[in-house]
């Protein structure tokens, strides 16, 4: 879902008519995939859907995806694309997914980020809830408001949008919809700290819409965390503990979180600047893929990434308009991107087949 100070109204949502077929190949370089929009087999008069948020693969290799049409907020496909399970009926807000393994267990962090659409049709906000429960729903815990706990001030709003788990245990979350900071838990929920937000002496310790969180393991022996600051067009690096590291720049990419799958970083582009210099337009989303180092490598529906003299050319989506507004990726064992999105037309994920 974008920020709330630019969604759009409910007219949005409308089911399109015109349905495209399977696309020509997109992405640039090692990084080329072939399209299958029509990858998922269910009928959305039988499984309605609004918004496909975010999407994680468990450790049986199913893809469990988080939306938030309450008739079904999880739906659970194989890689084919077959609908194997439906549940969860009390995320009006679902936004973020995150699988943590703890043993030879899957468990769910569920977060609600208090945006959602009422039975009328409109657009309402309320206090945003972060739930873990079992792989099949049951809930474990949630965590508590920061309001209850007593590190938030009462003009502060609390609306999350994602959370990561650490090697530890520790949960990190979000609060990307609300006041933009980083809040880390520990793995029974109590609170440790807090960073992040607009008012640091730093600037470049604040954080602009949070959207996304995720612990970076890349370097076994030193991770991180990589945080979103999507209306800075960056993502932000720092440690465990909250002490900042550095930026990595986005130029015209409004981008959600980064999910490290080997030595890559994979995201969605909700929306991209255009080349006439409007930063809010709809249906400009893409995927982006960064490589070890941090480098932008290809554009999968956005245009090819360009450096000049090491610095990073502003991107845009491709004219042939693959996606609408990317939230989330997937990705397989086979290096297949799985691609959800916000605002499009309430369709399902979309599949991108790795060519070699």
């Amino acid at each position: 879902m974008a920020a709330a100070s630019i969604i759009q109204p409910a007219s949005v949502f409308s089911i399109s008519k015109n349905r495209q077929p399977d696309d020509p190949l997109i992405g640039h370089g090692y990084f080329r995939y072939k399209v299958h929009k029509n990858w998922a087999k269910l009928s959305v008069t039988h499984t309605p859907l609004l918004n496909c948020h975010e999407m994680v693969m468990d450790s049986k290799g199913r893809l469990i995806m988080l939306g938030d049409h309450t008739h079904n907020n999880i739906l659970v496909f194989d890689k084919s694309g077959k609908l194997l399970d439906a549940w969860g009926t009390q995320y009006p807000g679902g936004h973020g997914l995150t699988l943590s393994k703890e043993g030879e267990e899957d468990f769910l962090l569920i977060t609600d980020c208090g945006y959602f659409l009422d039975r009328q049709g409109q657009w309402k906000s309320q206090a945003g809830q972060v739930f873990k429960t079992t792989i099949d729903g049951r809930l474990v815990f949630n965590l508590g408001d920061p309001h209850a706990i007593g590190i938030y001030k009462d003009d502060e709003k609390f609306m999350p949008t994602e959370t990561a788990v650490g090697p530890n245990g520790d949960i990190y979350v979000a609060d990307g919809y609300g006041s933009d900071y980083i809040i880390q838990y520990d793995r029974k929920g109590k609170y440790i700290r807090h960073w992040g937000g607009h008012n640091n002496a730093n600037p470049a310790h604040n954080l602009q819409n949070a959207h996304g969180i995720t612990v970076d393991t890349r370097d076994k022996n030193n991770p991180v965390l990589i945080c979103t600051s999507r209306n800075e067009q960056c993502f932000k690096f720092f440690t465990l503990d909250g002490k900042y590291i550095k930026t990595v720049e986005l130029p015209g990419l409004f981008v959600c979180r980064a999910v490290v799958d080997d030595r890559n970083i994979y995201a969605g582009v909700c929306w991209s600047t255009t080349k006439e210099g409007e930063k809010w337009k709809k249906d400009t989303g893409f995927v982006t893929i960064l490589d070890g180092q941090n480098k932008v490598v290809s554009n999968p529906g956005g245009t090819e990434p360009q450096y000049v003299n090491g610095k990073l050319q502003p991107m845009f989506q491709s004219p042939d308009k693959v996606f609408n507004h990317g939230h989330d990726v997937c990705v397989d064992e086979d290096k297949n991107l799985y691609v959800c999105q916000w605002n499009a037309n309430h369709t399902a994920p979309v599949k991108l087949e790795r060519v070699k």
